[in-house]
């Protein structure tokens, strides 16, 4: 098999993963994946549950289509961060509850939207910044994320959701995911105010496991 055939069955497995354990609903969300020539990514309005790996959007380096289905309008901000780190391969956006709800809190820290709770939180997702709400495509949204993207691993898109990028879709996927059950711990403990990480102890996990934050 390809590396395209796979990416395209693993944007499939990924998204119907997503899709059943709640982290995105109905037609919510976007895959995409870097290739040679190119980019795959989710149609326009496709539900990550029930993709057809035939009917992936195939892009050009220019954002032009190729071939699939329409590809999803988030392309531009997609290519955006490619553009600014040359090591990542993909990237994975979805409309996360908790996240979301995250978003909508006053007096949040916008330079890291979640507090360091647990240290796997802090490996995998590491610190993720708020942006602003923008409407859906606006493309000035563009700005605003890619100034980020050579430092953490993610950033949480106010009112709509985080979009997270990695090496791979498997593992831009599990550190959305982290930081989503992170969202969550933290409305479920809110009111007991339990103590978070110290600068000590976050220092430890950034030097030993070289994580972003």
């Amino acid at each position: 098999m390809s590396t395209e055939a796979k990416l395209r069955e693993e944007i499939c497995r990924i998204g119907a993963s997503l899709y059943s354990r709640g982290y995105t609903v109905g037609t919510a969300g976007n895959i995409s994946a870097r290739l040679s020539d190119g980019f795959l990514i989710t149609p326009t309005d496709a539900c990550l549950g029930y993709l057809d790996p035939e009917k992936i959007a195939k892009l050009d380096h220019n954002g032009e289509q190729i071939s699939g289905d329409r590809g999803s309008k988030t392309i531009r901000l997609h290519r955006a961060i490619y553009e600014a780190d040359d090591n990542l391969r993909a990237i994975v956006h979805t409309h996360s509850t908790y996240l979301v709800a995250m978003s909508l809190l006053e007096g949040v820290d916008t330079d890291n939207i979640l507090p360091p709770l647990t240290p796997y939180q802090i490996m995998k997702a590491g610190r993720i910044p708020l942006i602003s709400y923008k409407r859906p495509g606006d493309p000035s949204v563009i700005d605003d994320v890619k100034p980020y993207v050579p430092f953490v691993r993610g950033v949480l898109l106010a009112r709509i959701g985080p979009t997270f990028w990695h090496d791979s879709i498997s593992n831009a996927a599990h550190a959305l995911e982290e930081a989503e059950e992170t969202a969550k711990l933290w409305f479920l403990t809110r009111e007991a105010r339990l103590p978070q990480l110290n600068e000590t102890e976050i220092l430890d996990l950034k030097s030993t496991f070289s994580v972003k934050w």
